[in-house]
């Protein structure tokens, strides 16, 4: 599979596996363009297990994969990788999961660190916190005029992070922004509310209201 080129970008949350499970039900068979895994309270020694579970889902709906900081496991399951600033090299990660791997990078609010990443080999640029975050609440601001920046100057897909929901978004989509991270506006809600909500950002992502 390929990276989407526009569409919301869903990170999981460390819920109880069977409801997270349900959720991700939910939120794949309604909309999501790219899941990542990152589960930070699963035990090392689990992970394997819950990704392939995972994977499993992804491909019942046609939904990329992609790992959160850790090559190893993505190249065990064939996925892509997502890393950070402090999470290993590009051009090593781009030897190990191959030339159609997809494979992003946290840029945080620079434009320099988003050029070096795409010249070593980055699919895409993520950028943020947009807003407050509550999965990430240490994580430093990025403006608007950087992401009207990135959208306009760099050549592949860019990803905004941090704080977003269906009600703040607008302005992220009117910078262009290709990609919308979220964890909590759509898996911090109950099971059976998950599907509506993705279907709210579908409509905000395809301009037909909120």
């Amino acid at each position: 599979m390929t990276l989407p080129s526009r569409g919301l970008y869903l990170i999981t949350n460390d819920d109880p596996w069977p409801i997270l499970q349900n959720k991700l039900h939910a939120a794949l068979s309604s909309g999501v363009a790219v899941l990542q895994y990152r589960r930070k309270h699963t035990p090392a020694d689990q992970q394997d297990a819950e990704a392939t579970a995972m994977l499993q889902i992804c491909q019942q709906y046609q939904v990329p994969l992609i790992i959160n900081d850790d090559v190893a496991l993505a190249e065990r399951l064939g996925c892509g990788v997502h890393l950070g600033q402090g999470d290993g090299c590009l051009h090593d990660a781009r030897a190990r999961l191959g030339q159609s791997a997809m494979i992003g990078r946290t840029c945080h609010d620079s434009l320099v660190w988003a050029q070096q990443a795409i010249a070593e080999g980055a699919s895409y640029v993520a950028f943020g916190a947009v807003y407050a975050s509550a999965t990430k609440p240490e994580a430093q601001a990025v403006s608007l005029a950087t992401l009207q920046q990135a959208t306009a100057t760099l050549r592949v897909p860019v990803c905004a992070i941090g704080g977003l929901s269906v009600e703040n978004s607008q302005p992220l989509v009117d910078c262009g922004i290709h990609l919308y991270a979220v964890v909590g506006d759509v898996l911090g809600v109950p099971v059976n509310h998950v599907s509506s909500r993705v279907q709210q950002w579908q409509a905000l992502l395809d301009g037909t209201g909120v």
